[in-house]
């Protein structure tokens, strides 16, 4: 009973602190959740499946706090959100035929690009010059980006937020703080798109899945909060220490795979 408990508690606090992490960077929490599980026996393919759960929690809830506060451009979040939609369909597809030990790798592989970009990238601002202007255009790219990392980000158990944030910073002239709130909106249907594509596959774990993302809820308000009282420079800060956990993590998780 004890253990039972205790085992809901470290679940619950790992949902909090990935709702933090959801609010205040617009992602999924799955950098922190995935790795976290992975530590604590959690095979792949379930740790993916409680991070989407998860996700369907943070992101209605944080979008709806970013609503309120009109922080969010909800038509660029639609038409993030449909290709989302559409991407995210494939996950339960992947993460069922692929090995989860490949899965682990790709994991690692987009966290080591992702930190190295925010490690030596110092630029703070987006794109001055954006090359895509024409509103049309926009449209279709903000289209493509989503479907692009629903496909991707869903099969790994990470909301994608921080594979949107460049290319929206890139192609549309958006900085960090504006993409936060898309890239979380997006995550609402990359997230239910996933989890019923990962269900079908009875690759779910509900009742994990229900505390972790219940607990987010609370750390997403905090979260949201936080991104209004920090600079662009600090904000970028503390997504490195966020990569470097989820890196070491991941990494530690291999090595017990690879030499056991």
């Amino acid at each position: 009973m004890l253990d039972s408990i205790l085992q809901e508690g470290i679940f619950a606090l790992i949902g909090f602190i990935s709702g933090i992490a959801a609010g205040f960077f617009g992602i999924g929490g799955g950098v922190i959740i995935v790795p976290c599980l992975l530590f604590f026996g959690i095979s792949m393919e379930y740790a993916i499946g409680i991070s989407i759960v998860q996700m369907i929690f943070s992101s209605v809830f944080g979008s709806i706090l970013n609503i309120w506060r009109k922080k969010l451009d909800l038509q660029a979040g639609f038409y993030v959100g449909v290709g989302g939609l559409i991407g995210a369909s494939f996950s339960g597809l992947i993460v069922a035929h692929i090995h989860s030990t490949i899965l682990l790798l790709l994991f690692i592989l987009f966290t080591s690009v992702s930190f190295k970009k925010y490690v030596f990238n110092t630029k703070t601002t987006a794109n001055p010059n954006p090359p895509i202007k024409d509103p049309s255009q926009q449209k279709l790219v903000m289209i493509g980006v989503g479907a692009l990392t629903g496909v991707f980000a869903i099969s790994l158990g990470i909301g994608g937020g921080l594979i949107i944030g460049p290319l929206l910073a890139y192609f549309l002239g958006l900085d960090s703080k504006k993409v936060v709130p898309i890239s979380l909106f997006f995550i609402i249907f990359a997230s239910v798109s996933g989890s019923l594509s990962l269900y079908s596959q009875d690759l779910i774990d509900l009742h994990k899945g229900l505390i972790v993302g219940i607990f987010a809820m609370i750390g997403v308000a905090i979260g949201t909060k936080l991104i209004d009282l920090t600079s662009l420079t600090n904000h970028r800060y503390a997504l490195i220490g966020i990569y470097a956990f989820s890196l070491c993590a991941s990494v530690y998780k291999l090595c017990v795979i690879v030499f056991e």
